[in-house]
């Protein structure tokens, strides 16, 4: 299991288009909005790198999506 913490940048003034386009992403099991350098952070938990890789890549497809930046952990 590979967990995956996606900080995510979206245009300004479509946080919540691109929020409800979040929850339809499989894979993600967790969306927090947040404020600073990122508008939201995202918690995924898929089955393995190709999975996530996936997932990023239909996150980064969204046009309210600006940027992407991704943390790998995995299960001990």
């Amino acid at each position: 299991m590979v967990i995956g913490v996606i900080m995510v940048n979206v245009v300004p003034g479509q946080e919540k288009a691109a929020y409800n386009q979040l929850l339809n992403v499989d894979g993600i099991k967790e969306i927090y909005h947040v404020f600073g350098e990122y508008d939201f952070i995202v918690i995924s938990e898929v089955e393995g790198l190709s999975t996530l890789n996936k997932l990023v890549d239909t996150i980064r497809e969204s046009e309210n999506v600006t940027a992407t930046q991704t943390v790998v952990g995995a299960e001990l």
